[in-house]
């Protein structure tokens, strides 16, 4: 065998979960015995196999964040690697974006692409058809999967089933996952809400949480880590007065959904804990969700030159009359010398920017050329 024939060939094996890789013969190791049985069937064609393994256990194909893979791409621009040894392709990826990336890198260091149990050469137009089909088929195959685990999760939270740790103050979670009203802290919570609704000011209502001795939920980790159990401050308390979970609902792909736990707190009292909100929201310059586009048009667009952004507040006098301005944040260092953003009336920054937009529309051709 002459040293211009040796084909360097690195085996590549993958596996989405970690459950089972402590046996003593595991997926990896099936793959890596069917791929090393391939090489040496191809040993006449100069075929050897590198010293070097490439695994990724527990690692999904949906990206490319897999230290095996790295490593692989290291050594195939290093020029360590002629052929790559697969058992299927969707071991490699399942995402057609990535593996697009993968040919094109492969094709760039002459490496070429081998599946075991799907026999094709990357190099023939013919062999990339047909990667493109299989691969297309793998995503399709992994879409399929995530939409049935997002259907899963939907279906146990109308159930009332939670699937995290971070159970909230007033539940338990029981060996079916289901949320159960513990007795104790429910009336907690329910305390809160109604000396919320009562308080005339929320710091004193924060003193008379932590002489009452309410604590915070303690939560263990499946490592034993415990957490939790502080006095409730003024976050945790807002945390507590948000949490749409007492109304028996949870929150799943940026919505609340109705679920059939208990809930803790009324309606009538959760409307009226929210009232108050929105009224000291209001007094503190904070725009409701409906005048932050109506008032605000620069909303999220306006920025100091460093890049932090305006916020948008709102304050009004004895007479009634509201006055609207963006405000940027400034460092204490900035406060103290008046060097930090300027405080922008909306009013004078909306005529400015209309006036320029108006400038500009006057010559149509000018701003189709600038874009």
């Amino acid at each position: 065998m002459t040293a211009e024939r040796r084909l360097i060939c690195a085996i590549y094996t993958r596996k989405s979960t970690e459950e089972g890789l402590d046996q003593n013969f595991n997926s990896l190791d099936a793959q890596r015995d069917a791929c090393e049985n391939y090489i040496a069937s191809q040993r006449s064609e100069g075929w050897l196999m590198a010293r070097e393994r490439y695994d990724d256990g527990g690692f999904s194909g949906g990206n490319m964040e897999r230290p095996g893979l790295k490593k692989l791409l290291e050594d195939v621009r290093s020029g360590l690697v002629d052929i790559i040894v697969v058992y299927k392709i969707d071991r490699l990826s399942r995402s057609l974006a990535d593996f697009a990336k993968l040919v094109e890198i492969f094709d760039e260091h002459k490496v070429t692409f081998v599946s075991v149990t799907q026999a094709f050469n990357t190099t023939t137009s013919m062999g990339r058809l047909t990667l493109n089909i299989l691969l297309s088929f793998a995503q399709f195959e992994r879409e399929q999967s995530g939409e049935r685990t997002r259907e899963k999760i939907s279906a146990a939270r109308a159930n009332g089933k939670w699937q995290h740790n971070g159970v909230p103050l007033g539940y338990n979670q029981d060996q079916r996952q289901e949320l159960q009203v513990d007795a104790t802290e429910a009336a907690i919570v329910k305390d809160i809400f109604q000396r919320f609704s009562e308080a005339a000011s929320v710091d004193a209502l924060i003193i008379e949480l932590a002489d009452q001795g309410y604590r915070s939920k303690v939560r263990v980790s499946q490592q034993g880590n415990r957490a939790g159990g502080k006095p409730i401050d003024r976050n945790g308390l807002y945390r507590i007065l948000n949490n749409r979970m007492y109304l028996g609902e949870l929150f799943y792909r940026q919505e609340w959904h109705a679920s059939k736990h208990q809930a803790i707190i009324e309606q009538g009292l959760w409307d009226q804990v929210h009232e108050i909100l929105d009224r000291r929201a209001r007094r503190k310059g904070v725009p409701t969700t409906e005048e932050r586009w109506i008032f605000f048009p620069l909303g999220d667009r306006l920025y100091w030159h460093d890049g932090r952004p305006y916020k948008m507040y709102e304050s009004s006098n004895r007479n009634g009359l509201r006055y609207r301005y963006y405000k940027g944040v400034a460092t204490p260092q900035e406060k103290a010398t008046d060097t930090g953003p300027p405080t922008i009336r909306a009013a004078e920054i909306h005529d400015a920017v209309i006036k320029h937009l108006l400038e500009q529309f006057e010559n149509p051709q000018g701003l189709l050329d600038n874009l």
